[in-house]
């Protein structure tokens, strides 16, 4: 190789590193991009006989792990919506809170902390009883 042809090692060197922050640089962005544009998934209801599959809790009602089936008598049906027997909360039957379930039965969507720890997102009811 002609002597005018033939580069210092550092300037070689100098190359080398500014292609490698490069690639560093586009690794990482790729994967900033990936993680927030990932989709958002709601967790799953446990399943039950009448859905041996279960089913997913909407995103807009659970965007963490917020919901959950309720035990016999922590919502109770009354004359004047539904009443959550922890909170005292009453969910009026015409809410937009009220949702149909989807397993006949009752899945309540509550702040877990914060301000509205405790305050209904959702509650899913089975049909109503006459």
């Amino acid at each position: 190789m002609p002597a005018s042809m033939t580069r210092p090692a550092s300037a070689v060197q100098t190359a080398g590193r500014l292609l490698f922050s490069q690639f560093l640089f586009s690794v990482f962005t790729t994967g900033a991009i990936a993680v927030l544009t990932a989709p958002a998934f709601a967790h799953d209801a446990t399943p039950t006989a009448a859905m041996p599959q279960g089913w997913s809790y909407p995103f807009a009602c659970c965007a963490n792990y917020d919901c959950r089936t309720t035990h016999t008598g922590e919502v109770l049906e009354k004359p004047e919506g539904y009443v959550i027997a922890g909170t005292g909360e009453v969910v009026p039957m015409t809410d937009k809170r009220v949702k149909d379930s989807p397993d006949g039965e009752f899945h309540w969507c509550a702040h877990q902390a914060g301000l509205d720890a405790g305050k209904t997102i959702c509650l899913f009811v089975p049909p109503r009883s006459y």
